[in-house]
């Protein structure tokens, strides 16, 4: 349901560079604007993470996904009737805002349903469905477009989001909750270091949870923290750049036919497919056969990163061939880099998961509004080269990041816990 609901997340941000050459012509925009349109997901999707993250705690899985992925999809289906700038830019805004807790319920459904030696395995399995369904349904969606036009292809794609929110909420429910786990798997998962509340044995719902200044001083003051930080920024960069500007640079700055480029450019999210997919199923591997998380959970994701620097490799040759080529190294090492969320839940206090979720998607989420907008501005002079050269050091700079600042893979410890010992039954 996950990898499900991840497809129909990442279509709904990402149809828009579909249609991105077709409203460009129609309502008469340029490099600028649409880079401002691009972006402008991302200001309320960064501004809301962690109140997000605060609703996911309030509201719990079912109903957050369920109201959000509606949400989402209302949106993605009003932007089949706007006439200029303003309405889409109205529309990218609420699609973040609903899109924003997406990835930390995403985290904390994970971290409730599988123990830790089998969650980077779930990780990868549903964050692959940003890359497969992307892979697949873009040659979909530009055929789709070529049948009923850019606007039909944002309401099709809304209706199709607004069924799923309904189909979530009637067929998810968390481990304790489900009628489906026997006494026997939930004690399997809890002491295999599933996080989830008891509630059900108990009939108790747990104390409330206060997020204070403290909770803010462990999640923003810790080096550890601050390297997966830095380092889904760089993830999200390269994933941005192929999310909105990679059709336009193959049909604007390549000069290849519009249906041509929906068919090359699904190559690349092919490749981070299978990256994503050997990442998960490699470092959970490692874990089992006994090798410490500091290699079986930081080494894909440094690999994946130096991977992803090969895109400069596009500025360097003419053939069609070898720019797709280059694109899908590029993207392969950014899939292979895609497990980062399972260091959130082996970083963060437990008690504060939600909210160092949270500030980890804000962080990588303002690549969302950085990275189109400067990408506007550096081909704005006819080339494209600055801007793949920049996508290039990002990628660096998260694999330094990872390397110099997470260090060795500890939780961090919760102040609040070991200021007040009282307390230790909650944050448990």
């Amino acid at each position: 349901m996950l990898f499900i609901t991840v497809i129909i997340n990442y279509m709904d941000r990402s149809n828009i560079s579909i249609a991105a050459p077709f409203i460009t012509d129609d309502l008469n925009l340029d490099p600028v604007k649409m880079g401002l349109i691009f972006s402008a997901f991302g200001w309320t999707y960064c501004a809301l993470q962690i109140p997000g993250g605060w609703l996911l705690d309030k509201l719990g899985n079912r109903k957050t996904h369920a109201y959000g992925i509606a949400g989402f999809s209302l949106a993605t289906l009003l932007q089949g009737f706007v006439s200029g700038f303003s309405g889409f830019m109205f529309l990218r805004i609420g699609l973040g805002a609903f899109e924003a807790p997406a990835f930390p319920t995403n985290s904390k459904v994970a971290a409730s349903w599988f123990p830790e030696n089998e969650r980077a395995r779930a990780v990868s399995i549903y964050t692959s469905g940003q890359f497969v369904g992307l892979a697949f349904l873009t040659p979909t969606l530009v055929l789709l477009q070529q049948s009923v036009g850019w606007r039909g292809l944002f309401i099709i794609t809304g209706i199709i989001g607004l069924a799923w929110s309904l189909l979530w909420y009637l067929f998810y429910r968390d481990p304790q909750e489900s009628k489906r786990v026997n006494k026997e798997e939930l004690k399997y998962m809890k002491e295999g270091g599933a996080i989830f509340e008891e509630v059900a044995a108990s009939k108790v719902a747990p104390a409330p949870r206060k997020i204070g200044k403290k909770d803010f001083a462990v999640i923003l003051s810790s080096r550890k923290l601050w390297g997966i930080y830095i380092g889904q920024f760089a993830v999200s960069s390269t994933l941005w750049f192929f999310l909105t500007w990679f059709p336009t640079y193959l049909v604007e700055y390549r000069g290849l036919a519009f249906i041509k480029s929906g068919f090359l450019a699904s190559l690349p999210f092919l490749a981070a497919f299978v990256g994503v997919l050997s990442s998960g199923f490699l470092s959970d591997f490692l874990v089992k056969r006994g090798i410490s998380a500091d290699v079986s959970r930081k080494v894909p994701i440094i690999t994946g990163l130096l991977l992803s620097t090969s895109i400069i490799g596009a500025n360097f040759v003419e053939s069609t061939n070898l720019v797709v080529l280059f694109m899908c190294i590029a993207f392969f090492g950014n899939g292979f880099a895609s497990i980062t969320w399972v260091f959130v839940s082996l970083l963060a206090p437990k008690r504060l998961i939600g909210i160092a979720g949270g500030m980890f998607n804000f962080i990588g989420g303002t690549a969302s509004i950085i990275i189109p907008i400067v990408i506007g501005f550096l081909a704005q002079g006819g080339s494209f080269a600055p801007a793949l050269t920049f996508i290039a050091c990002i990628a660096l700079i998260g694999a330094l990041s990872y390397i110099f600042l997470v260090g060795k893979i500890q939780r961090v410890p919760d102040i609040i816990k070991s200021e007040f010992p009282e307390n230790q039954q909650i944050s448990k």
